[in-house]
């Protein structure tokens, strides 16, 4: 199924779709609405519904002087000028297919707004894609402790029609090599199954160990997508170059 097109497929431009629909509630836009964006303490993600001109406009018109747009889809082309690209990270989307069995015995954490510092901790120090503040509003998370100490989590991020993600899965080095991760990806998978949506990730395309844990675990890779992350200079972006300040990548 890699790099399939369906028409208007809410997967094809997810981002969009997820703050037109279940997330609005997190979304901020300019006033044309061409352009929209999560508030910045909940996620980094921006979006438009066509990369045109005046899509663009709108991008800057709602992210200001030195702002950053983070567009992530599948079409990502070169911005016009006033735009630099900072990064750009080619990543997978993969949906769930045969799943394997939801693991026994494994009973998570549920993970609140008491963890957040943890949760932000973890995911700074192993890196499984940008996590904010108050990006654990978006969706249930869960984690494995160790003692006091969190040392695995994953959760839900980007929701749309019949669809919800499955995000943040990571496991602090001193935890590894005990199919956590393996486990929390099938514990948020098949609760998102439970309530009747389809899980779905995103995966950095150079990380062939996750690649290939994900496709045992029973997700099929649908298509490629970039997350790429321009700044907004206007007339100063001829002498720009790459700056401190650069949002994470974004798979």
């Amino acid at each position: 199924m890699a790099n399939r097109r369906i028409n208007d497929h809410p997967l094809d431009n997810v981002v969009w779709h997820a703050l037109r629909g279940p997330q609005s509630a997190f979304a901020e836009s300019d006033p044309s609405s061409r352009a929209v964006r999560f508030t910045p303490e909940v996620s980094i993600f921006g979006a438009v519904e066509h990369v045109d001109p005046e899509s663009w406009r709108a991008q800057a018109e709602l992210v200001g002087p030195r702002g950053f747009a983070v567009l992530f889809r599948g079409d990502v082309g070169d911005a016009p000028p006033g735009w630099v690209e900072v990064v750009r990270a080619p990543g997978l989307q993969m949906v769930a297919g045969d799943l394997a069995p939801r693991p026994a015995d494994f009973a998570p954490q549920r993970l609140g707004r008491d963890d957040v510092d943890e949760m932000l901790a973890l995911t700074k120090l192993t890196e499984p894609g940008p996590f904010a503040a108050r990006t654990i509003e978006l969706g249930a998370y869960v984690g494995v402790r160790d003692a006091d100490r969190l040392v695995a989590m994953a959760g839900e991020r980007l929701r749309v029609p019949g669809f919800t993600e499955v995000s943040a899965v990571c496991t602090h080095p001193d935890a590894r090599k005990r199919g956590l991760a393996a486990a929390l990806t099938l514990h948020v998978a098949h609760a998102i199954r439970d309530r009747g949506d389809e899980a779905f990730l995103h995966v950095v395309d150079t990380n062939d160990n996750a690649i290939r844990l994900y496709e045992k675990l029973g997700f099929e890779i649908r298509r490629s997508v970039d997350g790429v992350a321009f700044r907004w200079l206007g007339d100063d972006a001829s002498q720009a170059g790459r700056e401190p300040g650069v949002p994470p990548s974004a798979a």
